[in-house]
């Protein structure tokens, strides 16, 4: 188990630095963006060009590494 650190970008130029390990999964990043960015997570959409990532898979299985960025996009 690593700590890594990724980057999300959301439309309004403003960008999240996270650290997280690479064995949590897409929901426990959330909410970690959410706590920084003041927003809920299940507001938070996380995607990499056309992949929208699911809340109960890992980082790892995305191959999610250090300093990897996503799109953050709120709904």
């Amino acid at each position: 188990m690593s700590m890594i650190e990724v980057v999300c970008n959301d439309r309004l130029g403003r960008k999240i630095r996270v650290k997280c390990n690479s064995d949590d999964t897409i929901g426990d990043l959330k909410k970690l963006i959410a706590a920084q960015c003041g927003t809920r997570p299940e507001k938070i959409r996380l995607q990499k060009w056309y992949t929208i990532y699911k809340d109960h898979i890992t980082l790892e299985d995305y191959e999610i590494h250090d300093g990897m960025g996503l799109e953050l996009y709120y709904q």
